[in-house]
């Protein structure tokens, strides 16, 4: 099986298989990820069921006629073709037919033979399996064991006879009725949680790849801003330009870890952190970081989202913006936390790259509110906001101290 078919979403279309016996339904949807599992031997499995047809041959045998032998013969040759062709059958629609036409044989000859009642308890032990409708089920037993009543007291049939049979019909419904429920419940649940399998495959393979894009785009900014700074600097000042390669090889190095980490299920050091680390990457790029407030206290995964968020701002000021100031703000309105980052760069975001699609699912995904635009000072320049719902905010403050402003 090729890889795109293993990937492929399984879903679970009742109508869809509502025509197939269960064990038939199962294996053929399975059978899309699992490759073909229905043959010879699970088909020829089903035949077992005509050891029941043995009382068929009770009066033939007990009469010793050779024209009711005969007749006999040739009505049980149309029963197991009957039969045969439900066991094959690969639609609803022929199994509807197939089971008329068994209805009516039994019906025309059960008459002639008390011994073959038989044939309408196989009605009412396929038809749960054909359909999934509850009506049909029940209306087709009903009708099968009104019909042996009926039958029973036209043609003076002993009363032990249609009385077995209608109960064995009507018992064997029944039964047949919970069981196949049971099944096609049994293949539903199956089905869901292998849906539900891939859909986790999935979501973490989205995570992965957010949390490298963040984790990896913000740290390679920062070794090719760091590598040039040391270039300019390696004939006027050797000492710093080696103390800005050495910083390269310490970022690399953490990077190598950060990648460990977004593979395990990436968690952030804290935003007082994150500012810091962005302070120290904006100004290795010329950029002036003003924070005037401090940051809230969130919850873990709260201040996850918002530390990547600020990273992946942080990025592309200093890959894409060329600007020379970078404002954060943190502010409550209505209930909610924002959080603001405004540059006053050449602006111009026009439509959702990865890194700002991974934003703003990350925001989403807790319940809140993601925007990139203009900056709202009338200058150039991008600002991002995000709101956070207040049930996300701790109440207690946060104790870290933060500089409140840094200039290069």
């Amino acid at each position: 099986m090729s890889k795109e078919n293993h990937d492929e979403r399984l879903t679970f279309n009742p109508l869809e298989c509502s025509g197939e016996r269960p064990g038939h339904m199962l294996r053929n949807k399975l059978s899309k990820k699992v490759g073909p599992v229905r043959g010879k031997r699970s088909d020829l499995w089903d035949f077992i069921w005509l050891v029941y047809s043995v009382f068929f041959f009770i009066e033939p045998i007990s009469r010793h006629d050779r024209n009711f032998w005969l007749r006999f013969g040739i009505v049980y040759a149309i029963f197991l073709a009957i039969y045969t062709g439900m066991v094959f059958a690969k639609n609803r629609r022929t199994n509807y037919l197939l089971l008329g036409m068994l209805g009516l044989l039994a019906a025309c000859y059960v008459p002639l033979d008390q011994g073959s009642i038989g044939m309408f308890v196989y009605v009412t032990a396929f038809i749960p399996f054909v359909t999934e409708s509850l009506a049909i089920c029940l209306g087709t037993v009903v009708a099968v064991c009104a019909t042996i009543a009926i039958e029973g007291f036209i043609f003076h049939m002993s009363p032990w006879a249609w009385g077995f049979g209608a109960f064995f019909a009507l018992v064997v419904g029944v039964t047949n009725l919970f069981t196949a429920q049971r099944i096609r419940a049994h293949s539903k649940l199956q089905l869901a949680h292998e849906e539900i399998e891939q859909l986790a495959k999935l979501a973490e393979r989205e995570r992965i790849a957010r949390d490298l894009h963040d984790v990896l785009g913000h740290t390679l900014s920062v070794i090719v801003l760091k590598s040039e700074l040391a270039g300019r600097l390696f004939v006027r000042d050797p000492e710093r330009a080696a103390a800005e390669i050495a910083d390269v090889e310490k970022i690399s190095r953490k990077a190598l870890g950060e990648v460990r980490e977004a593979i395990r299920g990436y968690r952030a050091e804290g935003l007082a952190a994150e500012i810091t680390r962005a302070r120290n990457v904006l100004d290795a790029a010329d950029v002036t970081l003003v924070c005037e407030e401090q940051p809230p206290a969130l919850k873990p995964a709260e201040e996850t989202v918002v530390s990547l968020v600020l990273r992946e701002a942080v990025t592309n000021i200093v890959r894409h913006a060329q600007a020379s100031h970078c404002r954060m703000r943190f502010s409550t309105q209505d209930g909610n936390t924002c959080f603001i980052v405004e540059d006053d760069g050449r602006g111009g975001v026009r439509e959702d790259g990865s890194g700002v699609r991974g934003m703003r699912e990350r925001v989403e995904a807790l319940g809140g509110r993601f925007t990139i635009g203009a900056s709202v000072s009338g200058k150039s320049g991008t600002l991002v906001r995000i709101e956070l719902p207040a049930n996300n905010v701790d109440r207690e403050p946060e104790t870290a101290e933060l500089p409140m402003k840094s200039t290069p």
